[in-house]
């Protein structure tokens, strides 16, 4: 039992990572109700980002970004975990406006764009970083690990916990305690009692999708150094978010927290005994849970279980 505890603390990072994901897929799929399928490409987007403003060889090689690398890697982190995001979600953004052409159409074309924005993410990433795999370079405070009787703890994967359960909490905060975070919950609800309420409902789309683009840049900084930098993580880390999504209930945002949590923590244990499992894993446990209960741990019932 005294040797689970590393891949219960791994595993524990690692789903809140998977709650934030999903939280920002979840977010998109209720007021938009279009199934991301670019929320990958945007997660990887986030990382490559980061990258390039972490290191000098990271895909920025302009003269005048010397000065910039001169910063400490503290300094440099801060300034990537704010600006990535921010244009990523300018990124989502230009996805959103691309998507509104298919509001009120069958829901196929929106998933068709998404998919084909993924695409085209993917494919601009290799452009410009090729295709070999990277790793993310983290500021020495919360690199390396701990010794702890005769274990050894990783210092990142306790800070990737931390901070994940941080972000989980602000954006509920946000959600449940700010008049913005009510408006975005309606319309999710009710898209058209929001409108005859006089919000303007196309800014409030590209909001939220601005900001569930965010979201999954800032999972994809803070997994970087776990999971590595590549053009196809991003295919990696939208698999998760859905089983997440479907596993703790459309629409509850403690049941994406619950799901992500239980993901993770049993990747992380199945990992201690059979690694080629690991992965294989999430979807058994969303297996399991679904053939008992088709809305998910916290979702709302649904015809399927009539």
């Amino acid at each position: 039992m005294y040797d689970l505890i590393p891949h219960l603390i791994n595993g524990l990072a690692l789903g809140l990572l998977f709650a934030l994901l999903g939280l920002g897929f979840m977010l998109i799929i209720g007021v938009m109700e279009v199934i991301n399928l670019a929320h990958g490409s945007l997660f990887a987007l986030g990382a490559y980002l980061a990258l390039a403003l972490m290191a000098p060889d990271g895909g920025l090689p302009f003269a005048f970004m010397e000065p910039y690398y001169a910063l400490p890697a503290v300094a440099r982190y801060v300034i990537a975990l704010i600006v990535g995001p921010a244009l990523v979600g300018v990124v989502g953004m230009g996805l959103e406006l691309c998507l509104r052409r298919t509001y009120g159409t069958d829901p196929l074309y929106g998933l068709l764009l998404t998919f084909g924005a993924a695409l085209v993410l993917e494919e601009t990433i290799r452009e410009i970083w090729g295709s070999t795999e990277y790793y993310l370079p983290v500021p020495k405070a919360i690199s390396g690990g701990f010794i702890f009787g005769d274990l050894i703890y990783s210092n990142y994967r306790i800070y990737a916990a931390l901070f994940a359960a941080a972000m989980i909490g602000v954006l509920w905060l946000f959600l449940n305690r700010t008049p913005y975070g009510a408006v975005i919950k309606a319309g999710a609800h009710d898209s058209e009692m929001v409108r005859a309420l006089g919000y303007n409902l196309k800014r409030l789309r590209l909001f939220v999708f601005a900001f569930g683009a965010a979201l999954a840049a800032i999972a994809g900084i803070i997994m970087a150094p776990i999971w590595g930098i590549r053009p196809v993580v991003g295919v990696d880390a939208v698999i998760p978010a859905f089983v997440v999504i479907v596993l703790g209930g459309v629409g509850s945002f403690w049941g994406a927290v619950t799901a992500g949590t239980l993901v993770g923590l049993v990747v992380g244990l199945t990992a201690a005994f059979l690694t080629d499992w690991s992965m294989l894993s999430m979807y058994l446990l969303l297996l399991a849970v679904v053939t008992f209960r088709a809305r998910g741990l916290a979702g709302k019932a649904s015809v399927l279980e009539a």
